[in-house]
């Protein structure tokens, strides 16, 4: 597969998700003008941060009047995931250039990791150009939509019908990026143990049990897989 070639299938492939991103970007737009933000406050913190769930995190906290701190490391705990997709990408993309790298961080979200990874996974003989044309491919249609949709909600959010609840975008957007990657049973009970605690958490003040959850569930897949793994060793000797 060619690097053009690589680069619009990346692009197709993420079609899909623009039926989640237009709702979701909007929906950021109106929450966060609710919250007090006006429109350069809003699009500076989508272009700067461009993870919607860190951002909701944010906004959320805000408009409960926790502490400015609360809130910016609630925020960067739900973005720690980004580190999580970066280590996973590094055997697929590690090879490029700096610069490159540092771009593709930038541009990184949910969506198009999930797309990319399984791509990868599926396809291990592109080429590493390949790899890294599909990536920008993914992301080309994913980040103008994120903004625009965005700058869209901020300016005339206002005036859409709250019977639209454009809220539905932020479940069905993660379900549909996580769905397809849960291929193992620790990946299934770290999914398990991180909803269960989520709901067992949630009366944590300032949204603060999503942040420990989040560390059970992670806790749990990790000792999951290795429980396998020493079970499996131990089957073949």
């Amino acid at each position: 597969m060619t690097p053009r070639r690589a680069f619009w299938r990346g692009y197709l492939d993420c079609a899909p998700f623009i039926l989640i991103v237009v709702p979701y970007s909007m929906l950021f737009g109106v929450v966060a003008r609710d919250a007090g933000l006006d429109v350069l406050q809003t699009m500076s913190m989508s272009v700067l941060v461009i993870a919607g769930a860190s951002q909701f995190t944010a906004v959320a906290l805000l408009q409960e009047n926790a502490p400015v701190f609360i809130a910016l490391f609630a925020a960067l705990a739900v973005n720690l995931r980004m580190a999580m997709y970066s280590a996973a990408l590094v055997p697929y993309v590690g090879h490029a250039r700096l610069g490159t790298r540092a771009l593709m961080a930038y541009l990184m979200v949910d969506q198009a990791f999930a797309v990319a990874v399984r791509t990868y996974e599926d396809q291990p003989e592109m080429s590493p150009a390949a790899r890294v044309a599909y990536y920008f491919g993914c992301m080309l249609l994913i980040c103008p939509i994120w903004y625009g949709c965005t700058l869209l909600g901020a300016l005339v959010g206002q005036a859409i019908p709250a019977a639209f609840s454009l809220d539905f975008a932020v479940p069905v957007c993660f379900i549909a990026m996580t769905a397809p990657l849960l291929r193992s049973a620790a990946h299934v009970v770290a999914a398990l143990v991180a909803a269960v605690a989520a709901l067992a958490f949630a009366w944590v003040p300032w949204s603060l049990g999503l942040i420990v959850a989040a560390t059970l569930g992670i806790l749990t897949g990790a000792q999951t897989e290795l429980y396998l793994r020493r079970r499996a060793q131990r089957a073949t000797t």
